[in-house]
């Protein structure tokens, strides 16, 4: 029998486009994160230059292989004006307190997107794990901006490995909001299956229960205060079953942070352990796997998370407390304003929260049944 190449060693796809840059200080996205994981796995040895790529900035056509090259130039030109004409906000839904106009309001998007397409098509010419905590913004739709979400760098991932010739990709969305744009590009597609699990009730209220984006998508909202017991469920009786089946060529897994306990803008209450959980027992599920960021409010829980996957992707031992320089990269990070409380300090100390077990509910129980039965 031929054999395939072998994989690559881990990748991790980043930029320096984050550090300072800010959707402005009244937006949940004043915080850093990327740069917090790019700081805090360089202060733990974990990320020497050969494992880093530098991410590309998307070119406008490029872009035009999912988004409208009229709300592409649009983005491009708020950059360049530095403000949103009315004519933006009414057709793209620029300049809003959602999704600001801010100075690198195309840039910053436009290498989300180039990293995660690189990564792409990366993964499309040899098996391996790629990590892009910059990606994951899976919002954004065609012609407008959507949650915080200027381009849609998943869907572009997708069709990126899809035009490469891959027939199977899964997607797994662990982010506490429903993943709309990506369901909106890909429902009804045979050769994509999305699984997502978020926060009931919680913005942008789709992905009930019974929506399948037609055959494509198995959702699953979950109450407030969801926890580790439960998502260790979800991932033995949905996830894991669900993406065996399809026998996926690629796996994409959107690890957005904010269905931490810690995030301000959802109430579920994981640890970052279930993440890690999660990924851990999806690896071995495909032979190409990119994994994303997304949402995560926090800059503390988001840093500590997006650092520990890569240390998992990169083979590391997690310390059980960290070293002097990786602590002082988490101790000099801040709110930006807005008055929240200062963190815990094990959120300045450690990499790994505690444990957050709990009971399994009913209606956790009773909607896995149900979507067992499709």
């Amino acid at each position: 029998m031929i054999q395939g190449p072998p994989p690559e060693a881990p990748l991790f796809i980043g930029s320096e486009v984050y550090r300072g840059s800010s959707y402005g200080p009244g937006h949940p996205l004043r915080v850093p994160r990327v740069s917090t994981v790019m700081d805090l796995a360089r202060a733990l040895g974990w990320l020497p230059a050969g494992r880093f790529r530098t991410s590309p900035r998307a070119k406008p056509a490029a872009l035009a292989l999912w988004h409208d090259t009229a709300y592409v130039a649009a983005l491009q030109e708020a950059e360049e004006l530095g403000e949103a004409t009315p004519g933006m906000r009414a057709r793209h839904n620029l300049g809003t307190l959602s999704n600001p106009v801010f100075p690198q309001v195309y840039r910053r998007p436009a290498t989300g997107a180039g990293g995660t397409m690189l990564a792409a098509e990366l993964l499309a010419a040899r098996p391996g794990a790629i990590h892009v905590p910059g990606g994951g913004t899976h919002h954004g739709l065609p012609d407008r901006a959507n949650g915080f979400c200027y381009l849609n760098d998943v869907v572009l991932a997708i069709k990126v490995l899809q035009r490469a010739g891959l027939q199977r990709i899964a997607y797994v969305d662990l982010d506490a909001h429903h993943p709309d744009g990506v369901e909106l590009a890909f429902a009804g597609d045979p050769g994509v299956r999305m699984i997502s699990v978020h926060e009931e009730g919680r913005w942008p209220f789709t992905g009930l229960l019974a929506d399948t984006a037609g055959g494509s998508a198995f959702n699953l909202p979950v109450p407030r205060g969801y926890n580790d017991s439960e998502a260790r469920m979800v991932v033995h009786e949905l996830i894991l079953p669900r993406v065996a089946e399809f026998r996926p060529e690629a796996l994409v897994l959107q690890c957005g942070a904010d269905s931490l306990e810690e995030d301000p803008l959802s109430r579920l209450a994981l640890s970052n352990r279930a993440y890690l959980e999660a990924t851990a027992a999806l690896l071995p599920m495909a032979p190409r796997v990119l994994v994303l960021g997304g949402g995560g409010y926090n800059p503390w829980s988001v840093g500590r998370l997006w650092t520990a996957i890569w240390g998992h992707l990169a083979g590391h031992e997690i310390p059980d407390r960290l070293p002097a320089p990786a602590a002082a990269v988490l101790a000099a990070l801040s709110w930006g304003g807005g008055g929240r409380p200062a963190p815990a300090p094990p959120l300045l100390t450690t990499l790994l929260d505690a444990p957050r077990e709990g009971p399994i509910r009913p209606e956790i129980r009773d909607r896995l049944a149900g979507l067992s039965r499709r």
